[in-house]
C-alpha cells in the first residue's frame, strides 16, 4: 500500500512541503487540496502588481523559467495531485481521513492519509462594521482581488481610497495606489502609529513623514465605525473622528490564523487561534504537521510562543516538513522576527523587539539611535542611514534592531547581519560592536553603522551619552520657555547660522571646536540641550560639557533625524 500524504493548503508552505517530500520519497502518493482556483503564488507580490511594477498577474505564480504553477504543472513536473476549488470540512483522526467538498460540483468525499499537513494559512482581520460587504471593499490576500483593484484603477474608477490598517500590506497598497495611479489615499489605524508593534514610535514618525511628503494622510488612534454606500458600492468611510470619501476601501488590519479545522479535530491550538507545533513542525498529533500562517512558533528572544505570518518562514518550514514527511529529522527552532518594507522614498527594516515591545515583555531596556552614511563619507554615492538598537541594561543583551534608509538593500544587509547573530545566540553590545562585516568604500564605512550604533549604546549605558529622540528634542525646544535649557547647535558656523540668526536669544551656534577649545564661553550652571548634524559632533561636545559640570541632553541623530520626522525648529 502506498504512503499517502495529504496537504491542505496550496499557496506557500503546502506546495513546498509536497514537492520536497516527493523529491526525497518518489513513491509517496501526495495530494494537495485548496479551496481557491489559483495555487502556489507569491501573495506578498500582490501590492506590486497593483502598483504596476509587476505587469502580469500570472508572473506571481510562475517559476523563474516562466512556467505557470497550476495543477497540471504539479502533476507533470512534481508528481503531486492537486484538487483546487476543494474545501476541507473535517478531519477524522481515528480513521485518518479528511472530508472534503468540491466547491464547483458540491460533491463530498473522504480522502485517506498516513500523514497530514495543515497549511491553511490565515484570513484577513475584517472588523464587523456595517457596510463591509459593499462593492469596492476588498482585502489584498487573493489574486482575484488584486486583479479587480488594478482594473478599477486602470479604468479611472478610483479617485479616493481608504486603507484600514497601517501594517505591511496596508502601507504597500497605499504606496501602490498613490504612486502609480495618483489615487488620493488615506490610512486609518486604530493604534497610535504606523506599523504598530513592529516599528518604534521614533521610527514610526519617520514613516509617517515619508507618507505626508507624498500627500498620503495617516489617521492614527482612530476607529472605523461603518461604511456607507450608494447603489450598492462603497462611497464613504465613517470613523470616530471624521468622514472620508472613497470609491475603494482596503481592509489590511492584520490576520487571524486559520486554526479552526485543527481545533475541531481536537489538536492543540494557541489562545490566538494558531496550531501549536513542536520543533519538527508536528502538531499534538504526530501524524499531522502544520506550518506557515496557521501555526504558532517560539519567539527566540522572549522564549514565548508567538505568531509571524510571513512567506519566508512558510517556505522554510515547508522544506522542513517535507523532509520529515520523507523520514528525515529536520527542526525549526523558532523566529526572531526579521522584516522589511519599502514605502515611498524610505525603506524600513528590523529584527527582534522594539523598545516599546521589550519593555512590555518586562525587559529593563533602552534604545539608542544613530545617523550615519551607509558608505564611506568620501565615496561619491552614499545615503544617510538610521539605525536603532534595543539593549537590556543589566546584561547588555541585544534585543532588537531596526533602521530606515532610502537605500533599502544597504539597510537590509545590516539588519540581516544582526538577525543571523540573534537567531543562534544571545549577543551582547560587545558582540555587535565587534561584528565583522564586509568593508570597501562603495559598500560601507571602515567603522560600519552596525558597529557604531552598538558603540553609541555602550556610551549610553556608561553614562557618557544622555539622549533624547528627535521628537523629544523638538518638544524640549517647543517648551523652551518652561524648561530653561541652553540650546547649543554644535555644527560648523555655516550650518547653525540661519537658526542662530532667527532665534538669537535661544538658539546658540557654538561649534564643537569652540566648545572643545573653550573659545566661546558658556554660562555656568546651565543645563544644555545639544544638537548637531548627525549626533557625532554633539557627542564630542557633550563629553567636554559634562566635565565642566553641565547636565546635557543630546539629540540622537541630530538634525538628520529631526528632518526625517518632519520636525521644524
Amino acid at each position: 500500500m502506498s504512503y499517502k500524504v495529504l496537504v491542505i493548503g496550496g499557496v506557500a508552505l503546502g506546495p513546498k512541503a509536497a514537492s520536497r517530500c516527493k523529491r526525497l520519497m518518489p513513491e509517496a502518493d501526495i495530494t494537495l487540496i485548496d479551496e481557491n482556483n489559483y495555487i502556489s503564488y507569491g501573495g506578498c507580490g500582490l501590492p506590486y502588481y497593483i502598483s504596476g511594477e509587476i505587469n502580469n498577474l500570472d508572473d506571481l505564480r510562475a517559476t523563474p523559467y516562466h512556467t505557470i504553477r497550476d495543477p497540471q504543472f504539479f502533476a507533470d513536473m512534481k508528481g503531486v495531485k492537486v484538487k483546487n476549488q476543494t474545501r476541507a470540512l473535517a478531519i477524522d483522526r481515528a480513521a485518518k481521513t479528511v472530508l472534503v467538498k468540491n466547491l464547483v460540483t458540491g460533491q463530498q468525499e473522504n480522502l485517506p492519509y498516513d500523514k497530514l499537513v495543515l497549511a491553511t494559512g490565515a484570513k484577513p482581520r475584517m472588523p464587523p462594521v456595517p457596510g463591509h460587504d459593499l462593492q469596492g471593499v476588498h482585502s489584498v490576500t487573493r489574486m482575484e482581488a488584486a486583479g479587480i483593484i488594478r482594473q478599477a484603477c486602470q479604468e479611472g474608477k478610483v479617485e479616493k481610497a481608504v486603507i484600514v490598517g497601517a501594517g505591511f500590506i496596508g502601507l504597500e497598497v497605499a504606496v501602490a495606489l498613490a504612486d502609480m495611479w495618483g489615487v488620493e489615499c488615506s490610512v486609518v489605524e486604530m493604534m497610535p502609529q504606523m506599523l504598530p508593534g513592529v516599528l518604534s514610535a521614533n521610527f514610526g514618525k519617520m514613516a509617517e513623514h515619508d507618507f505626508a511628503q507624498h500627500k498620503v494622510a495617516l489617521y492614527a488612534d482612530e476607529k472605523v465605525l461603518r461604511l456607507e454606500g450608494r447603489e450598492g458600492h462603497v462611497c464613504k468611510v465613517i470613523t470616530d473622528k471624521r468622514e472620508l470619501d472613497a470609491q475603494l476601501v482596503i481592509f489590511a488590519a492584520g490576520f487571524l490564523p486559520n486554526g479552526q479545522l485543527a481545533k475541531e479535530a481536537g489538536l492543540e491550538v494557541a489562545p490566538f487561534g494558531a496550531v501549536v507545533v513542536n520543533e519538527h513542525m508536528q502538531s499534538s498529533d504526530p501524524d499531522i504537521y502544520a506550518g506557515g500562517d496557521c501555526c504558532a512558533i517560539p519567539n527566540l528572544i522572549t522564549g514565548k510562543v508567538g505568531y509571524l505570518p510571513l512567506g519566508s518562514l512558510a517556505n522554510r518550514q515547508g522544506r522542513i516538513i517535507g523532509t520529515n514527511l520523507a523520514g528525515g529529522d529536520s527542526t525549526f527552532a523558532g523566529y526572531v522576527g526579521t522584516w522589511a518594507v519599502k514605502l515611498f522614498d524610505m525603506s524600513f527594516c528590523g529584527v527582534g523587539l522594539t523598545i516599546e515591545r521589550a519593555r512590555k515583555e518586562g525587559y529593563d531596556a533602552v534604545s539608542v539611535a544613530v545617523e550615519q552614511l551607509d558608505r564611506a563619507h568620501f565615496y561619491p554615492e552614499k545615503n544617510m542611514m538610521s539605525l536603532e538598537l534595543v539593549v537590556e541594561k543589566g546584561t547588555r543583551r541585544v534585543l532588537g534592531m531596526q533602521g530606515a534608509c532610502t537605500a533599502g538593500d544597504a539597510l537590509k544587509a545590516r539588519i540581516d547581519a544582526v538577525a543571523g547573530v540573534l537567531q543562534y545566540s544571545k549577543p551582547t553590545l560587545d558582540d555587535i560592536a565587534n561584528l565583522e562585516v564586509a568593508y570597501a568604500p562603495p559598500f560601507a564605512s571602515a567603522m560600519d553603522i552596525v558597529n557604531a550604533v552598538a558603540n553609541a549604546a555602550d556610551n549610553v549605558l556608561a553614562g557618557r551619552f544622555n539622549t533624547a529622540t528627535a521628537s523629544e528634542f523638538m518638544e524640549l525646544w517647543k517648551n523652551r520657555a518652561e524648561n530653561k535649557l541652553f540650546f547649543i547647535d554644535a555644527r560648523p558656523k555655516a550650518g547653525s547660522k540661519a537658526l542662530a540668526e532667527q532665534y538669537p536669544d535661544a538658539w546658540h551656534g557654538i561649534s564643537m571646536e569652540e566648545i572643545i577649545t573653550g573659545a566661546v564661553e558658556i554660562p555656568e550652571h546651565v543645563d544644555v540641550a545639544l544638537i548637531c548634524n548627525t549626533g557625532l559632533r554633539s557627542y564630542e561636545a557633550e563629553l567636554v560639557l559634562q566635565r565642566k559640570g553641565h547636565t546635557v541632553i543630546n539629540s540622537m541623530g541630530g538634525m538628520q533625524a529631526v528632518n526625517k520626522i518632519g520636525g521644524s525648529v
